[in-house]
């Protein structure tokens, strides 16, 4: 064992590709064809470095190749200056400078408002080409806090992005991209000053200085989670998005703490660090956390096998609701998280932000983007930061993290896109254990008492490195194939682990152990989709297939000299031996393959009822081989499961606005425990009803959700009553309730993200009888969560805002046999911002109220119940130029 590596782990290519030839040849040769076949052609004979029309913005990768080519007319255009004297050396005539950009979604399309410090603007004739529609206004320079562009992703229903840019001294381009047509869009202007002054241009070389924000984002229409990007409230299912700007107002640093806006999802806590953030959804735990659609270490989806995730380079979180295997394969009914990386942007963007607060938290943080090549074929994206905190317990040793993720998307052709990313993280933090259940309840400690030792620390490595190549036959087929390697490695110091609680001594029964763990997997998956009608019905199709092989290994060393220390009354100072000298406790390694076929129909049936169904097969193989040691002997095991997971739903518009829809889908996850017999169980399976009603409000700029869902769990492995060292599947749990989630904007600057949720959860079949009708752990009835912003929109004070945020959560009960409860707990944060030109400073409030409150469960009355965070202040100041 030893330390986990300091450096990214370096991926040999060759013995990757031995690796997946050996599990499968014909995969990895018809993905290394496709490649080959569509990307070597016009590598060899691309011109690098040729630039035509290299002032043209690209709004957006789904431009289509149609529409690039017929926008790409204006040759040669000037290099634009970003200096007041330089643009009116540029241009003899009087520019209008748009200070100012907003998004309005109408009822047919969009409408983008130029605002304008003095002068307007005539409205331009609209020009079209493929699936965007551009407008060429004259005699305007753009004059935003943000520089010289403007990007918003997925503004309204059915408009994939608005980009405005200064295509040269004399004019401005703002391009809206449709997703699937061209888009309804026209462009106004508006005089942002009620009393204009005329303005004379300085002799001196100043920088333009500039006024203006942009569009609000609390809203997003759409999401990749779905498989298609159709309009959530066009899908018959519940899907709630976290867009980035709620992740920088709250300023969040863990995926944990941005779910805490949707309704029905419940942090189960870290694992002792081993293995990051679980989470439960409408009560199910082991909800797999997936980046850009890609699951990691395996397919089970069980819980504990997935680390911390760093937002700093997240777009959004998707929230998808309900059993979804038919996309993702093995996994929990109860829904799934996916992280949704940010893309390279076609414009020069760059930010730096520092970050500081409470526990000598600081977090300095960098995010650059823009073209590699003079043509802009070529883009690249990076973002790092180093992180440190001191947590609020005792320890010794800071949370500290390294991180690194840069991304490069080539257009490789007018039809084919290429999207490398890699991602680097390495973290040292205290090993953290929670506390254990006394009585009916937790025990009643000081918030900052451990049950280890002070210097206990583990270290997490991980690294993921993939691609994605998407070719459009044409507008309506497309063909995606992608690849992702991810390795996650965890290795424990010595370490005294707490094995059992003695309630009546009040003693932790503690020993000193090490672990270490390595786990990898390679992905690939390879899908189409295509838009065709049959007569007037019209269809939107989903095919894929989908590959994992998985490769782990755990080893661990214990010393099981017992090492007692008194909950009440704890004194710390255990000397540790050397890691190598710990008595070998054993291990084991695990391989496995599984294979996903999957085939969808979006059907619009009539304009306004459509119809999704579709249906997947999985079928996986695992092999276990012991490591003997003083635990285990020598020898393996074999699990073997297959399973269809269907799922249907109906959505009916009752309006532009409003949908009704209902849906049901299945699930399943694999069993690993065996019967008395040594057979592995049948796999569980999981199905669920779903009712709902979405609307928008306001022009699209809220959106709010209202469903009912009733979801089932069977085949749950449970102590066989007659062998009691075996299991049976016999076990069955049920979650209904109902869900409400809003978000968006009520008026201009007056932003929000808002849930509420009931659900019940419950044992309705079990061994053992005492438990049957108990409420599922962790789980409360009754949460809400509100967080609300408001932004001066002008005046002096423009740009300052204010924030304000409350989260509820009911009693829960600490385990499946509701031997102990965990308390309710009411938290409030607030916020305090300003903007001004290019900078952003802003000062968070967390827990202001300083509620001591047990936040996680695990499910046991050991040493799994995890206390929430005191108060904290977080402060950051941020600059883009």
């Amino acid at each position: 064992m030893g330390q986990a590596p300091t450096c990214p782990e370096i991926i040999n290519i060759k013995s990757i590709h031995n690796i997946i030839m050996k599990y499968d040849r014909i995969l990895f040769a018809g993905a290394t064809f496709a490649i080959a076949s569509i990307a070597i052609p016009e590598f060899l004979s691309s011109e690098i470095g040729y630039a035509s029309a290299e002032n043209l913005i690209q709004a957006s990768n789904q431009i289509d190749s149609e529409s690039v080519e017929k926008v790409q007319t204006v040759e040669n255009l000037q290099q634009v200056s970003t200096k007041a004297s330089g643009l009116l050396a540029q241009n003899a005539t009087n520019s209008v400078k748009v200070t100012g950009i907003k998004v309005s979604p109408t009822t047919n399309g969009i409408e983008v408002i130029l605002e304008t410090a003095i002068g307007s603007i005539t409205p331009p004739a609209p020009q079209t080409s493929g699936k965007l529609v551009y407008f060429d206004i004259p005699n305007a320079t753009l004059s935003l806090p943000d520089g010289d562009r403007f990007l918003v992703e997925n503004p309204a229903k059915g408009i994939a992005n608005v980009s405005v840019s200064q295509a040269n001294a004399s004019y401005v381009r703002v391009i809206v991209t449709g997703v699937d047509a061209v888009p309804q869009a026209s462009v106004i202007s508006r005089n942002a000053n009620p009393n204009p002054v005329a303005q004379t241009p300085d002799d001196g070389e100043e920088d333009i200085v500039v006024t203006g924000d942009r569009a609000p984002s609390y809203r997003v229409p759409n999401a990749s989670v779905t498989g298609t990007n159709t309009p959530i409230l066009e899908t018959p299912f519940s899907v709630q998005v976290i867009p980035r700007d709620i992740i920088r107002d709250q300023q969040i640093t863990q995926v944990k703490d941005a779910l805490n806006n949707v309704s029905g999802v419940t942090f189960g806590g870290d694992v002792q660090g081993r293995s990051g953030n679980t989470f439960s959804i409408r009560g199910f735990t082991g909800s797999p956390v997936i980046l850009d659609g890609f699951r990691r270490f395996g397919s089970s989806g069980e819980a504990g096998t997935q680390p911390n995730f760093e937002v700093a380079n997240l777009e959004r979180i998707e929230v998808l609701k309900g059993p979804a295997s038919i996309l993702y394969g093995a996994i929990e009914p109860g829904g799934l998280i996916n992280l949704v990386s940010k893309k390279p942007l076609a414009t020069p963007f760059y930010e730096v932000e520092l970050q500081a607060g409470s526990r000598n938290f600081i977090r300095p943080r960098f995010d650059f983007s823009g073209p590699l090549s003079d043509d802009g074929k070529v883009l690249y994206r990076v973002n790092g930061l180093f992180q440190n905190q001191n947590v609020f317990q005792n320890y010794t040793q800071p949370d500290q993290k390294y991180y690194i993720a840069p991304t490069i998307a080539w257009k490789i052709n007018d039809q084919t896109d290429l999207n490398i990313a890699f991602e680097y993280a390495n973290s040292t933090r205290p090993a953290t254990f929670g506390i254990p259940a006394v009585g009916k309840g937790v025990a009643d400690i000081p918030r900052d008492r451990i049950i280890t030792e002070p210097s206990d620390t583990v270290t997490n490595t991980t690294v993921n490195l993939g691609y994605t190549l998407e070719h459009r036959f044409d507008p309506n087929w497309k063909l995606r194939n992608a690849f992702r390697y991810t390795s996650y490695n965890y290795d424990f110091g010595v370490v005294a682990l707490p094995l059992a609680f003695i309630e009546a001594t009040g003693n932790v029964f503690r020993v000193l152990a090490s672990q270490e763990s390595q786990n990898k997997d390679y992905t690939f998956q390879t899908n189409v989709t295509g838009e065709f009608a049959t007569g007037d019905v019209k269809h939107t199709l989903l095919a894929g297939i989908d590959y994992v092989y998985r490769d782990s290994r755990i080893i661990s060393a214990v010393d099981f000299t017992p090492r007692f220390l008194n909950l009440f009354n704890p004194t710390y100072g255990l000397v540790k031996p050397s890691e190598n000298t710990l008595p070998n406790f054993g291990g084991s390694t695990t391989t496995g393959n599984s294979w996903g076929f999957y085939l969808q129909d979006q059907i619009s049936i009539l304009k306004n009822l459509k119809l999704l169904a579709g249906i997947r097969y999985d079928v996986l193989s695992q092999r276990t081989v012991n490591i003997p040691g003083s635990s285990t002997d020598s020898g393996e095991s074999t699990l073997n499961a297959s399973a269809f997971t269907p799922r249907i739903g109906l959505l009916y518009q009752l309006t532009d606005t409003l949908s009704l829809y209902g849906s049901y889908s299945q699930s399943f996850t694999p069993n690993t425990a065996t019967t008395a017999s040594g057979q592995a169980l049948e796999p569980q399976r999981g199905w669920g009803y779903e009712f709902g009603i979405k609307s928008e409000f306001l022009d699209g700029k809220l959106f709010a959700t209202l469903a009912y869902f009733d979801i089932t769990k069977q085949n749950i492995a449970v102590t066989d009553p007659n062998f009691p060292l075996f299991s049976i599947a016999s076990g069955e749990q049920r979650s209904r309730g109902i869900e409400f989630d809003v978000s968006g904007e009520i008026l201009p600057g007056w932003k929000i993200i808002a849930s509420y949720a009931n659900i019940n959860g419950e044992v309705t079949a079990d061994s053992d009888p005492t438990i049957i009708g108990n409420k599922l752990f962790g789980l409360p009835q009754n949460s809400a969560s509100l967080w609300t912003t408001y932004e001066i929109q002008q005046g002096d004070l423009q740009g300052l805002g204010f924030g304000l945020g409350f989260k509820y959560v009911g009693d829960r009960q600490g385990d499946l046999s509701n031997s102990f409860a965990l308390g309710s707990y009411f938290t409030t944060d607030a916020a305090i911002f300003y903007k001004r030109d290019k900078w952003r400073f802003a000062l968070n409030f967390k827990n202001i109220g300083d509620v001591k409150y047990i936040e996680s469960a695990f499910g046991t009355r050991g040493a799994s119940n995890n206390f929430g965070d005191p108060f904290t202040v977080v402060g950051s100041v941020s600059l883009q130029f």
